[in-house]
């Protein structure tokens, strides 16, 4: 009984006790009740600058209501973006009735009303003015105005002071809260890079060192280009690129710091950079072996290897073949297969063996394609250039060169393709991530030449045009669109084109353009007018060949004749209609569509006018045009470029050529010592006539001297007959010359200077030839 009373009072404490700590641990976390807030008040600690009722509007707590520390932490949140106060904080002092009042302690930024640029004698205040963010009326930042220092630096950098000093001073006034600011700027002479010199680079070329570099010497090209300037974060960038460059010709100890370089000024306005340089040992390659390969036999990897015994260690060139044997397993869907190049130095002879430890991994197919980023273009116009579908096997080369396609299409800024995991085995996704890229255009500008002299033109182009899509500003569908307009004082012209790159979703270009060409450079005996349509189809036929066919309407008008015009070109007089068909097979696999180093273009075609499909105009033309360029020296990538032309043109069922359609040569896109289509037949009056026969070749050499400059030297030699299919070279003309080549408004101008070898079948030096003119020659 007494264990029984025992139990039942330990059992009453147990619960007494548990009570009591409930309540303690309720009376503890409860929420703490709010005083009431009966006013809010704003206090300056400093001067006001503002009135109560703009600083009243981002004040979140009400008189009558709770205090609240979220609405308090809103309200200082919101008077910070004002960027008119320096510090706020808010305290709750006691109100008569017992409630709270909320104050809040505001110190206030100073505004500047005035700011001045002392020293500066190049450029004016309103120029400078607009570099910097700081402004009069702006509330006071010393960090702003420390970046806007740094700013004025740079801009003065970038013309050339590579010596400017700035600094700031600021004048406050505590009684009326506004600032004065004045920027101290020592300008220092302007001074242009004249040399730049590396010391210590043993088997290194000064020539490969300065190509590394975005700092470049002044030269006479300096005032568009904006070489030779001395700009601080760009050349301590460079020294990077040199480093990395040394260490990828086997100097992997190479030390080049700050300490390394010296500047030097042998005028005012000249620098000289002097750039030492401790390459250290050279490395080269040792031994190479493979390991861990299971899939693939090691004799079959280590011929894909570019590398070999004895060459100049480079860390570059070795995770380009590490990515090589990747590259090897990922073609036929083993993607998370790598290989990890170990290195075993051998001090004694200065050589690093190498053992590639491959780790392979499962087989993947493509679940699916998904694509991202494409905000206007369509996913089929992506989808389309990819070289993978789902089902197929997860090709790591068909995946990259689908990347490549789609660079090439200058769609978008960024492509970026990769497998990702999936929960299904053996499965990835392909993903597609794009970033759209600006690709129309706008162009208004003049243009000279030596045979058109001055012209003006306004160009619209849409290279990712879409002909149905109006809601989308006519974007999207991956079309080409162009209409430009041109006046000049010789000649007027207009053309409208368009290109489906995928008619009907198949790899099959359809296109077409509408034109009108008044020219009068042609001679000074007539006027030409010409104007009509091409419609064509382009496709792929195999390998690199591209196959073209055409039809071909115009009307040519020939008017306002002179009285002494030979009876041919008077024969002309009036309009005459041209309807042809053709065909051309293209062959193009140069590196580079400006400024090709090697490959080779090829084109062949036919042209038949009249007979079955109808005009005024019959005859049968036949062409070939090729080109060949060879690299010889790394040193300003010189380059060897051989061009060659025939052609011959026939009139039947009686028929002749009409002058305007026949060959024509002289000038610049040919025979450059002669004047334009000075070369070939001519009536009666001296007139060039054209011929029906033709046949031109061109040996020129080119060598890059500075960015974006090459100079040239040329040999040119080519005949026109007057029959057709007559390539007797008895009239032959030849000529020689020099010149430059320079890359502006996205095209190469070239200048040249020819000196005509051949003139009247005698081998006598004739008149120079200066020819200047834009585009590549083919």
């Amino acid at each position: 009984m007494l264990y029984m009373r025992f139990r039942f009072l330990t059992k009453i404490s147990f619960c007494a006790l548990a009570l009591m700590c409930a309540s303690t641990l309720h009376a503890q976390f409860a929420p703490k009740q709010q005083p009431i807030i009966d006013a809010v008040k704003i206090q300056f600690t400093n001067f006001k600058t503002v009135s109560d009722e703009a600083i009243e509007a981002h004040i979140r707590l009400r008189p009558g209501q709770p205090y609240d520390t979220t609405l308090a932490d809103q309200s200082i949140h919101s008077l910070y973006k004002t960027k008119l106060f320096e510090f706020i904080t808010i305290r709750l002092d006691d109100a008569p009735s017992g409630n709270k009042i909320a104050v809040f302690e505001i110190t206030s930024k100073y505004r500047i009303s005035e700011l001045t640029f002392e020293g500066a004698s190049k450029y004016k205040s309103k120029r400078l003015q607009k570099e910097i963010k700081s402004a009069v009326g702006q509330s006071l930042d010393g960090s702003q105005l420390k970046m806007d220092a740094n700013t004025l630096i740079d801009y003065y950098q970038k013309k050339g002071y590579s010596k400017i000093k700035v600094t700031f001073d600021v004048k406050r006034d505590p009684e009326t809260g506004e600032a004065t600011v004045v920027f101290h700027i020592s300008e220092g002479p302007k001074i242009t890079i004249s040399k730049i010199i590396f010391e210590g680079n043993e088997d290194l070329k000064q020539e490969k060192l300065r190509d590394v570099m975005k700092t470049k010497r002044w030269n006479i090209l300096s005032f568009f280009t904006g070489a030779g300037i001395f700009k601080d974060e760009q050349f301590y960038d460079d020294l990077d690129s040199i480093r990395e460059y040394c260490k990828n010709q086997g100097y992997l100890d190479v030390q080049l710091n700050d300490a390394d370089v010296t500047f030097e000024y042998p005028s005012e306005s000249r620098m000289v950079i002097v750039i030492k340089l401790n390459l250290g040992r050279r490395y080269y390659i040792g031994n190479i072996k493979i390991s861990n390969n299971k899939l693939f036999p090691e004799d079959k990897l280590m011929k894909a290897l570019t590398i070999k015994t004895g060459d100049v260690f480079s860390p570059e060139v070795i995770d380009e073949n590490a990515e090589t044997l990747r590259d090897i397993y990922g073609q036929v869907g083993y993607l998370d297969t790598y290989a990890i190049p170990e290195r075993i130095p051998n001090l004694k002879d200065g050589t690093i063996d190498l053992n590639f430890v491959v780790h392979e991994s499962d087989k993947f197919f493509v679940e699916s394609v998904v694509v991202e980023g494409n905000t206007k273009t369509k996913s089929t116009v992506i989808i389309r250039e990819i070289a993978l579908a789902p089902g197929d096997v997860f090709d790591l080369i068909r995946m990259k060169n689908s990347q490549l396609r789609l660079q090439n299409t200058r769609y978008f800024d960024e492509v970026n393709l990769m497998p990702e995991a999936t929960n299904i085995p053996g499965r990835r996704k392909l993903r597609i991530a794009v970033k759209e890229a600006k690709t129309a255009s706008i162009n208004f500008g003049v243009g000279l030449s030596n045979i058109e002299k001055f012209t003006a033109f306004a160009e619209y182009s849409q290279t990712n045009f879409d002909i149905f899509n109006y809601r989308n500003w006519f974007q999207g569908a991956g079309q080409k669109f162009r209409v430009r307009f041109s006046i000049g004082s010789r000649s007027n012209d207009f053309l409208l084109y368009f290109e489906e790159p995928w008619l009907f979703e198949r790899e099959l270009t359809f296109g077409f353009e509408l034109f009108r060409n008044e020219s009068r450079y042609t001679s000074s005996l007539y006027n030409e007018v010409r104007m009509g349509f091409e419609v064509f189809f382009r496709k792929r036929l195999f390998e690199l060949v591209e196959g073209r066919v055409f039809y071909h309407l115009e009307s040519v008008r020939i008017f306002n004749l002179a009285q002494n015009v030979s009876p041919l070109i008077r024969s002309e007089k009036g309009y005459r209609s041209i309807s042809k068909v053709g065909f051309t097979a293209l062959r193009d696999t140069r590196d580079n569509l400006i400024y090709p180093t090697e490959g080779s273009r090829l084109e062949a075609g036919t042209e038949l006018a009249g007979g079955p499909v109808g005009g005024q105009t019959k005859y049968v033309n036949l062409f070939v045009r090729g080109a060949q360029f060879f690299p010889t020296f790394e040193t300003g990538e010189q380059v060897l470029s051989i061009l060659g032309r025939t052609g011959t043109i026939m009139g039947y069922g009686g028929q002749s050529v009409p002058f305007f359609e026949r060959y024509y040569m002289g000038g610049p896109d040919d025979l450059r010592g002669f004047g334009y289509r000075k070369v070939g037949p001519r009536d009666s009056t001296g007139e060039s006539i054209g011929g029906k026969t033709m046949a031109y070749g061109s040996i020129e050499y080119t060598v890059r001297v500075m960015e974006p400059v090459r100079i040239a030297a040329f040999y040119d030699i080519g005949f026109l007959n007057k029959g057709e299919l007559n390539w007797n070279p008895n009239g032959y003309r030849d000529d020689w010359g020099f010149g430059l080549r320079i890359f502006m408004l996205g095209a190469p101008l070239r200048v040249d200077l020819a000196f005509p070898i051949t003139r009247n079948k005698k081998r006598t030096s004739g008149k120079p030839e200066f020819n200047f003119s834009f585009g590549a020659r083919f």
